[in-house]
Protein backbone atom coordinates (compact mmCIF):
# COMPACT_ATOMS: atom_id res chain seq x y z
CA UNK A 1 0.00 0.00 0.00
CA UNK A 2 2.89 2.19 0.48
CA UNK A 3 3.16 2.73 -3.08
CA UNK A 4 -0.19 3.58 -3.56
CA UNK A 5 0.05 6.17 -0.95
CA UNK A 6 3.31 7.43 -2.35
CA UNK A 7 1.09 8.60 -5.74
CA UNK A 8 -1.81 9.83 -3.88
CA UNK A 9 -2.68 13.54 -3.09
CA UNK A 10 -4.65 14.34 0.34
CA UNK A 11 -8.94 13.82 0.56
CA UNK A 12 -10.02 17.16 0.64
CA UNK A 13 -12.48 18.62 3.48
CA UNK A 14 -16.10 17.29 3.20
CA UNK A 15 -18.10 19.65 1.69
CA UNK A 16 -19.69 20.05 -1.86
CA UNK A 17 -16.77 20.54 -3.98
CA UNK A 18 -17.22 18.12 -7.48
CA UNK A 19 -13.61 16.96 -9.21
CA UNK A 20 -13.05 15.90 -12.64
CA UNK A 21 -12.48 11.93 -13.32
CA UNK A 22 -8.96 12.92 -13.98
CA UNK A 23 -8.82 14.45 -10.78
CA UNK A 24 -10.31 12.10 -8.53
CA UNK A 25 -8.69 9.27 -10.12
CA UNK A 26 -5.33 11.05 -8.77
CA UNK A 27 -6.99 11.59 -5.36
CA UNK A 28 -8.02 7.88 -5.17
CA UNK A 29 -4.63 6.82 -6.94
CA UNK A 30 -5.94 4.31 -9.71
CA UNK A 31 -7.04 5.06 -13.17
CA UNK A 32 -9.72 6.93 -14.97
CA UNK A 33 -10.53 3.90 -16.95
CA UNK A 34 -10.76 1.79 -13.32
CA UNK A 35 -13.05 4.54 -12.25
CA UNK A 36 -15.69 3.82 -14.95
CA UNK A 37 -15.19 0.39 -14.55
CA UNK A 38 -16.26 0.38 -10.88
CA UNK A 39 -19.35 2.84 -12.12
CA UNK A 40 -20.11 0.38 -14.22
CA UNK A 41 -20.01 -2.59 -11.95
CA UNK A 42 -22.29 -0.32 -9.15
CA UNK A 43 -19.56 0.89 -6.66
CA UNK A 44 -19.59 4.09 -6.99
CA UNK A 45 -22.32 6.86 -8.52
CA UNK A 46 -21.26 10.29 -9.54
CA UNK A 47 -23.23 12.95 -10.49
CA UNK A 48 -23.18 14.14 -14.26
CA UNK A 49 -23.22 17.54 -15.70
CA UNK A 50 -26.11 18.48 -18.11
CA UNK A 51 -23.40 17.62 -20.56
CA UNK A 52 -22.81 13.89 -19.39
CA UNK A 53 -19.46 14.68 -17.76
CA UNK A 54 -18.66 12.47 -14.26
CA UNK A 55 -18.11 14.91 -11.11
CA UNK A 56 -17.22 13.35 -8.17
CA UNK A 57 -18.02 14.24 -4.62
CA UNK A 58 -15.72 13.66 -1.58
CA UNK A 59 -17.85 11.17 -1.03
CA UNK A 60 -17.26 9.50 -3.76
CA UNK A 61 -13.52 10.06 -3.38
CA UNK A 62 -14.32 7.67 -0.16
CA UNK A 63 -15.28 5.35 -1.90
CA UNK A 64 -12.84 4.90 -4.40
CA UNK A 65 -10.48 4.75 -1.33
CA UNK A 66 -11.93 2.00 -0.12
CA UNK A 67 -12.14 0.47 -3.22
CA UNK A 68 -8.48 0.39 -3.39
CA UNK A 69 -8.07 -1.03 0.04
CA UNK A 70 -10.30 -3.96 -0.41
CA UNK A 71 -8.04 -4.60 -4.06
CA UNK A 72 -5.13 -4.32 -2.13
CA UNK A 73 -6.59 -6.87 0.80
CA UNK A 74 -7.38 -9.31 -2.60
CA UNK A 75 -10.84 -9.02 -3.08
CA UNK A 76 -12.28 -8.93 -6.60
CA UNK A 77 -15.22 -6.28 -7.56
CA UNK A 78 -17.60 -9.11 -6.69
CA UNK A 79 -16.76 -8.86 -3.12
CA UNK A 80 -15.65 -5.04 -3.02
CA UNK A 81 -19.64 -4.70 -3.92
CA UNK A 82 -20.84 -7.05 -1.64
CA UNK A 83 -18.57 -5.14 1.66
CA UNK A 84 -19.55 -1.63 0.73
CA UNK A 85 -23.17 -3.09 0.67
CA UNK A 86 -22.57 -4.38 4.66
CA UNK A 87 -20.38 -1.47 5.27
CA UNK A 88 -23.35 0.55 4.45
CA UNK A 89 -25.98 -1.58 6.13
CA UNK A 90 -23.88 -1.33 9.46
CA UNK A 91 -23.82 1.96 9.30
CA UNK A 92 -27.67 3.01 8.89
CA UNK A 93 -28.24 0.31 11.99
CA UNK A 94 -25.27 2.08 13.99
CA UNK A 95 -27.25 5.56 13.43
CA UNK A 96 -30.83 4.00 14.11
CA UNK A 97 -29.58 2.92 17.56
CA UNK A 98 -27.95 5.85 18.26
CA UNK A 99 -31.15 7.77 17.39
CA UNK A 100 -33.13 5.15 19.73
CA UNK A 101 -31.07 5.05 22.71
CA UNK A 102 -30.95 8.87 22.84
CA UNK A 103 -35.03 8.55 22.87
CA UNK A 104 -36.32 9.14 26.37
CA UNK A 105 -38.11 6.16 27.98
CA UNK A 106 -41.76 5.16 27.08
Amino acid sequence: MAEREAGRAPVPAKGRALYAISVAAKLAGTGQQNIRLYETRGLVTPSRTSGGTRQYSDADITVLLRIGELLEQGLNLAGIAKVLELEEANLKLHRALKRARSRPPA
